[in-house]
């Protein structure tokens, strides 16, 4: 028997991995994250199988339905949305199943921040503009961030910033980053990405509260802030350049000093 962390990806039910999938359909326990997992994932359970949605469920009742499920050898899919090693809250999970001496094991899924930009036809790192991504969050009532990954410490990297559970503090996020970005650096607030009824607001940093709440946005949205959000004059990368050898590609030549 084992638990299977699946990531489902950030909202269209054809992200899923097919691995991901595959053990949806096999698994005679699903359990899934509700309101973040598109149901057409949890649908592909094969029939007779026991479906719940964890939302309501507090920690002790979702290992509780491990444990069953366990004693009666059966396979569980434990759906997240986006990837799990991402804000998924799946190590407290692995920590009572470590003690239980229970076997699970991953599936990756694609993460929030990789829909969002692949929607958005982004890439979020251009050369000399920006070469770092920076996946945060703010501190807000689940709780603290550690003191050296507050935003105004991050904010000095000058790094592409993809900002998770955060939409609702957007004065701070302001306050923390408007001294590295400027007020005008562009911003954008990716709500449901992937998902049928997916927006995207394009603003600055100076704006975006008020753009945010025009579209009456409080959940489930990820803002990204950088340069590279409003770059185009940016230098081709090396990688194509037919001047520039790599193993594959001009073998011989000397590699030019700005590759």
């Amino acid at each position: 028997m084992t638990v299977h962390f699946i990531g489902a990806g950030p909202g269209a039910a054809d992200l899923i991995t097919v691995r991901g999938l595959r053990l949806v359909e096999r698994c005679p326990v699903c359990l899934y994250a509700g309101s973040l997992v598109p149901v057409e994932i949890v649908e592909a359970a094969p029939e007779g199988a026991l479906v719940r949605d964890t939302a309501p469920m507090d920690l002790d009742e979702i290992v509780a339905e491990m444990e069953t499920a366990h004693r009666k050898g059966q396979d569980v899919a434990r759906v997240h949305s986006g990837d799990p090693s991402i804000y998924g809250a799946v190590a407290e999970q692995m920590r009572r199943l470590d003690a239980l001496d229970i076997d699970y094991d991953v599936v990756p899924g694609v993460p929030a921040f990789a829909g969002a930009a692949a929607r958005l036809k982004l890439e979020l790192t251009l050369p000399e503009i920006a070469q770092t991504v920076i996946l945060t969050r703010t501190g807000m009532k689940a709780s603290s961030m550690p003191e050296g990954e507050r935003l105004e410490v991050l904010g000095r990297s000058g790094a592409t910033l993809a900002i998770h559970l955060s939409v609702r503090n957007l004065v701070y996020v302001r306050e923390a980053l408007e001294p590295h970005y400027g007020a005008d650096c562009p911003v954008i607030v990716a709500y449901r990405a992937t998902w049928p009824d997916e927006r995207y607001i394009h603003t600055t940093l100076a704006g975006m509260k008020d753009a945010v709440r025009a579209e009456k946005i409080t959940r489930t949205a990820l803002i990204f802030v950088g340069p590279v959000l409003g770059e185009h004059d940016f230098r081709d990368s090396a990688l194509y350049d037919a001047d520039y050898a790599h193993v594959l590609r001009n073998r011989g030549k000397k590699k030019r000093e700005t590759a």
